[in-house]
Formats: structure tokens, sequence, C-alpha cells
């Protein structure tokens, strides 16, 4: 029989308090979402008619996580004996037995939002909330004003208390959710938020929900980067970079994890190449190797971190076997250690490739911060997860890289940018109209959005 771990038991006894919003941080898999679920649920039977609402910034996130994977799992453990019915056209689950539903729903979308915010719910649940702007949680909140009376358990008549929850892997100190929910002040205005009882949350990490776990996924998250392990392993807000120019937060915001990709209308792979020869790579650095692509929406994907330490008969194999695998148009490298030498590498490997050399004259940062406000903005997203590559890029700041060791796969993505965005590199370039029939691109003007 399926039991709630002792710290899911606690955040049930926190979430059944008065005050209206709860938050749980910590790390990845520690029962965060489950809870939450679970108690959305119990409270949608417990009060017949009434409406929930689960949301996160993007649609297909909470269609992968809630509906596909979360809600499944909570149902057939804690309530096998109730029938639901997923609406997928109109966006909610109906449990059958109450004809109460649940919402789910994406910020990302306008006409979304704008049939979420014209109904009034019990609850809402933010999933994930460090991806969501501050300014969506105050329009969302407006929502939460449904009128639910309780048929079932010991308060009948009763209307349900409005309660909106939230969750997170914890981003930096300077996010809302710390600010409102830890230091208890407004982002905003800094000043001490009103009715500060009225907020609570508690800390909840994978060691907590260790019975629900492979045995190896506390080792997998011992091995991560300590900047990773302290988000998702420990559970901790980030001591905040006000000049950071990536942000963990942007990049989980934008992830695509479901393979739901558009057209690519161009593909390039871009390689960081070290210096280093075939016998004496062992203490040299990674040579940066990624995939990325430009999609016919005009957003940039991050496909592939190939990047590996080795000389330049190995990487050479790599980055042609890259080209190959995903079809690409082009090859650009930085030639600062011998032009020459880079291109036969790719010639040597693959005869007749597409190659463009790039020579880095400024410094990496500098190289690196026009394409800040494209991540921010989604203009840049990662396909999957690519921990080393993240761990380099969220080093940089306006005052340098701060990363323990060279940024080759930031490096090599930044290559791989300049040359799908060159107007971004330089402004006065004139957008590019050639085109290349096999994958019918649109003109530039279109990739800048």
């Amino acid at each position: 029989m399926f039991t709630l771990t002792a710290k899911q038991l606690q955040a049930q006894q926190l979430m059944s308090g008065p005050q209206t919003h709860t938050m749980m941080f910590g790390g990845s898999r520690s029962g965060k979402t489950f809870a939450f679920v679970r108690a959305v649920v119990v409270r949608a039977l417990a009060a017949p008619k009434s409406r929930h609402a689960i949301l996160r910034f993007r649609y297909n996130h909470v269609i992968q996580s809630i509906a596909m994977d979360t809600l499944p799992k909570v149902m057939a453990l804690c309530f096998p004996a109730v029938a639901y019915n997923w609406n997928k056209q109109l966006g909610y689950v109906e449990l059958l037995e109450t004809g109460s539903q649940l919402w789910l729903g994406g910020l990302d979308d306008a006409k979304r939002v704008e049939k979420i915010l014209g109904t009034e719910f019990a609850t809402i649940y933010l999933n994930e909330c460090s991806q969501i702007p501050w300014a969506s949680v105050g329009t969302v909140v407006t929502r939460l004003a449904q009128q639910a009376a309780i048929r079932i358990g010991g308060h009948p008549g009763r209307m349900l208390a409005h309660k909106m929850f939230y969750d997170c892997n914890p981003p930096g100190k300077g996010h809302w959710t710390y600010k409102v929910f830890v230091q208890k002040r407004d982002p905003e205005t800094n000043e001490a938020i009103p009715q500060q009882a009225n907020y609570a949350s508690m800390q909840m990490n994978p060691g907590d929900n260790q019975a629900n776990l492979p045995e190896s996924y506390l080792t997998t998250l011992q091995g991560l980067s300590p900047r990773l392990q302290r988000r998702f392993l420990h559970g901790e807000f980030a001591d905040e970079n006000p000049n950071a120019l990536f942000a963990d937060e942007d990049i989980d915001k934008w992830r695509v994890l479901d393979g739901d990709l558009p057209d690519m209308q161009r593909v390039v792979i871009a390689v960081d190449p070290s210096g280093a020869g075939d016998a004496d790579n062992a203490d040299n650095d990674a040579i940066g190797i990624v995939v990325v692509a430009l999609g016919v929406d005009g957003n940039a994907y991050v496909l592939e971190d190939c990047s590996v330490k080795a000389g330049p008969k190995v990487w050479g194999q790599v980055a042609a076997s890259a080209f190959d695998r995903h079809q690409a148009d082009l090859i650009v490298a930085e030639t600062n250690f011998g032009g020459a030498m880079v291109e036969q590498v790719i010639q040597t490997a693959r005869p007749r490739t597409p190659f463009k050399r790039i020579t880095a004259s400024r410094g990496k940062v500098i190289r690196a911060e026009p394409f800040s406000a494209l991540y921010a903005t989604g203009k840049v997203r990662h396909v999957g997860q690519f921990r080393e590559l993240e761990d380099e890029l969220t080093a940089f700041s306006t005052s340098g890289y701060t990363g323990a060791h060279s940024p080759d796969r930031a490096d090599a993505v930044i290559h791989a940018l300049s040359e799908l965005f060159p107007a971004i590199v330089n402004p006065r370039r004139p957008a590019a109209k050639t085109q290349t029939a096999d994958r019918g691109l649109v003109p530039q003007s279109a990739w800048l959005g």
C-alpha cells in the first residue's frame, strides 16, 4: 500500500494551515510536485463542481510533467477508485465522482492565458515557479476567487479555503520566490510584505524521498558540479550574481524536453579547438563541439554537445560525424590556434565539408554578451539537458568569466549563434538574402523576430 514520505506528511500539514500561499522549494525529485498534485485532488474531491488550476510557464511542459506523468501516478497510487476524464481540447481533467475540474495551462500563450483568466478557481498551483515572472503571479492570483462548498469530510457546507501553491528548484536569491517566501519582502519595492503570516514555505530534498527513487539517483546528483549540486541535490538558493549574462531560470524556462521541434532551416556545427595534439591532450582543455540549428520559427536550438578532450584526429572525426548525423550546412571553427590546421583537420575527416573560419578578435565575455538577451527571451533554446555547457554559460558575467575551466563548450555555442544571428554581432551587416533550396530558408529579418 502506498504511503506518503515523512516529509510529504509534513508538507501536507503545512498546506492545511491557515495561510493562503504555500511554497515547497528544494532539490530535484524530492516529492514536491507529487505532494501538491495530491493536495489539489483532495480539495477537488471535497468540493463538488470546484475548479483548480495547475499552471507552468510553458503549456507543453505542464502537459508532459503533470498531465502525462505526475497526475496519473497520483490517481493510480492515492485514488485508484476515482474515475477521471482528460478533456484535451478544453484543457482540463474532470473527476467524474464530483464533477470538479483540474485545469492545466501554460502562461506562455496569450489565448490559453485568456481562457484561464476567464475562469475562477478555488486552488491555483504554480509548478516550477522559478520560470514564472512576478507580474504573471500578480495576474493569476486575481482568479483565486471561486466559492466552492465542501460536501464531504468533516465540515459539510463550509466553503473551501482559497489556496495558492508554489514549487521550485531554487534559483538565485534575487528571484521573487526567495524575496517573497524567505525574506518576506515585495520583489518590486523591497519593502516588507503585508500579512507575512499568509506566506509559508518549507524545503524538500531528494534525500527526503529516497524510498521512491532509484538507488543510483542520489549518486548521479552527487556527481554534478557544485553549482548544480547546490540547486538539485541540496535545494539551496544561490547567491545572486547581478552581473550574470545567462541565468538558470531562463535556460530552464525555454528548454525543450518533449522533442516537439520546428523544421530547421539551417544547421551549424561549431568547433572551439584547444590546440592540443593527439599525444598531449590529457591535461588540456576540451575541444568544444556543439550542434545548433535555426528553426523556421526564428529560434535557435542547441541540439547536441559532443565536446571531447582529444587531439585533432579524434575531434575531427567527432565533428564530421555530427555534420552527417544532423545533415548540417556548415562547420564554423575558431582558428586562433592555426586556421590552416583547423580547416585541414575538418577536410581530412570529411572531404569537401563546407567550412568557415572565425577569428576571435574580442574577449570571451564581449563575444557572449550580445546573446544574453536572446537566451532571456527564448530565442535560444536547449533541446535536453547540457550540464557542463550550462555550467560554463552561467559562469559568464559582465565582470569576467568565473568558471573553473575554459568555457570551450560555451564558446562553441557563441560561435554557432554568431553565424546564425550575424546581425546581433554586427548590427550594420545587411541581412542575408540567400536561401538554401532544400531547407527553404526564410529571410534573416524573420530570425530576429
